[in-house]
């Protein structure tokens, strides 16, 4: 038995697979991409400048905008197997790997894929709690000056976040989230122009650019080489979307192909964050020099107006309400998908039940759902509660995602899908594509484990 959204209307027309007619064009497909990209990991930016410093820091950013338009096309490729036009649709990420690739690699995939995403919910839970903090402290240090005791506990926060996000989370799917994606991909570019802009003017109260080539200075170089690598790993965080990528191809309408309109979408979102990235993280760098704060708008490297520090934190908190249901929507779809195979004649997986509340329409509940999506939220509050480490957790989460998700297994589905010869030039290149993307995500792994255990152990 199928699991049917609970808010699904259709006319009797259908796609060529039996689903609703999809209606997602470059546009709706580029918010979905801004909204999960321009994230948290846009506020770690100019920390990551101050340690590569002005050279390596903007070139690194331009690398990885490269590497991350070359692995989305790679991967929207895939989404059809055999024909491009007409081939079977591999709707998710894991269903690509699986059909290309079998099932030993479907496992090892589906495991990295998961805890990805699951740590992007913990990501974001961390920095909504810093956001609202920071409202707080900047009310504060405004009423009572700069060197006022503003301490707030973080976990409070983190907690109504965390309620929040369970009212959310019973938004069926990507289909019927495009306008949280498009609220929210507001947010993050009023958020980005915000720090933009604060960097910009205290740049130019400073009368200078701040900062150097190699960077902030350490004691040791190893210290210096386990701060590049966490700066990298926060990089790294801030760029791919390979994991969400199939997901939102498939809301698109065809014709034109949909891997057309994934690269013209990708194209259009990679050069708008690119963008905001090299402005936040340079101007925020040029502002403050090594003393770069962590989280460019919690950091309070700025303090005033404090008005507009507040709506800055506001957009961020409004902007990762939407991205980490986008985020979460791929395990709260496989759960219904695999349960509901797994237990075809169960109630409790797949009825749903009318509930009805005063002065809004009547809604169908789902048990499973609600249990489930219950206790994914809890927990994701729960670990953040435990590790609220910003920028450690980021870096953290970019190294383990960034090659094996967002390199190898694009590479080698592409292979398959497209039948490319091995040792025959393409393949040659790209499995060296792959190779030196390993070495930098291994780097950056290290780097930030050593981090949080740092961080944890005081």
């Amino acid at each position: 038995m199928a699991v049917h959204h609970s808010l699904e209307v259709t006319d009797g027309r259908c796609d060529d697979d039996g689903s609703p007619p999809r209606t997602g064009t470059a546009w709706t497909c580029a918010a979905h991409i801004i909204t999960a990209v321009i994230g948290s990991g846009v506020l770690s930016l100019a920390w990551s400048v101050a340690q590569l410093g002005w050279v390596a820091g903007p070139a690194c950013m331009l690398c990885f905008a490269v590497v991350t338009y070359v692995s989305a096309s790679l991967l929207s490729d895939c989404y059809r197997s055999q024909d491009a036009h007409k081939g079977p649709r591999n709707r998710s990420y894991m269903d690509a790997v699986r059909v290309y690739l079998g099932k030993k690699h479907t496992w090892a995939c589906g495991s990295l894929q998961y805890l990805s995403l699951y740590g992007c919910g913990v990501a974001y839970t961390i920095t909504t709690a810093t956001s609202m903090r920071a409202i707080l402290k900047a009310n504060c240090y405004h009423a009572r000056g700069h060197d006022a005791p503003c301490a707030y506990d973080g976990s409070y926060y983190m907690l109504m976040f965390g309620g929040m996000q369970l009212l959310l989370s019973f938004i069926p799917g990507f289909h019927d989230m495009a306008w949280l994606s498009v609220v929210a991909a507001i947010m993050s570019f009023s958020y980005a122009f915000i720090g933009l802009g604060l960097g910009l003017a205290n740049t130019i109260s400073n009368g200078v650019i701040k900062g150097s080539i190699t960077g902030v200075p350490m004691k040791t170089p190893v210290a210096k080489v386990w701060r590049v690598s966490q700066a990298i790993g926060d990089i790294a965080f801030a760029y791919p979307y390979s994991l969400i990528l199939l997901e939102i191809q498939d809301t698109l309408k065809s014709p034109p192909a949909e891997n057309k309109t994934m690269k013209k979408a990708s194209i259009i979102s990679i050069m708008v964050t690119t963008f905001f990235y090299l402005c936040c993280g340079c101007f925020g760098y040029a502002a403050f020099g090594s003393d770069a704060p962590g989280n460019l708008l919690t950091g309070f490297g700025f303090y005033e107006p404090y008005w507009l520090i507040d709506f800055a934190n506001a957009c961020i908190i409004l902007h990762l309400l939407g991205g980490y249901q986008v985020y979460s929507q791929p395990i709260y779809q496989f759960a219904d998908r695999y349960f509901a195979e797994r237990y075809p004649g169960s109630g409790f997986v797949n009825d749903f039940h009318t509930v009805k509340v005063p002065l809004l329409p009547p809604y169908r509940v789902n048990l499973l759902r609600v249990c489930f999506r219950t206790l994914y939220v809890a927990s994701t509050t729960a670990v953040a509660l435990f590790f609220p480490y910003f920028n450690e957790v980021l870096a953290l989460l970019g190294a383990l995602n960034f090659w094996p998700l967002a390199i190898y297994f694009p590479v080698e589905m592409y292979f398959i899908q497209r039948k490319v010869p091995r040792w025959s030039t393409r393949w040659v290149v790209l499995q060296g594509f792959s190779a030196v993307c390993l070495l930098v995500s291994a780097f950056a792994l290290v780097g930030s484990i050593q981090g949080v255990i740092s961080q944890k152990l005081g």
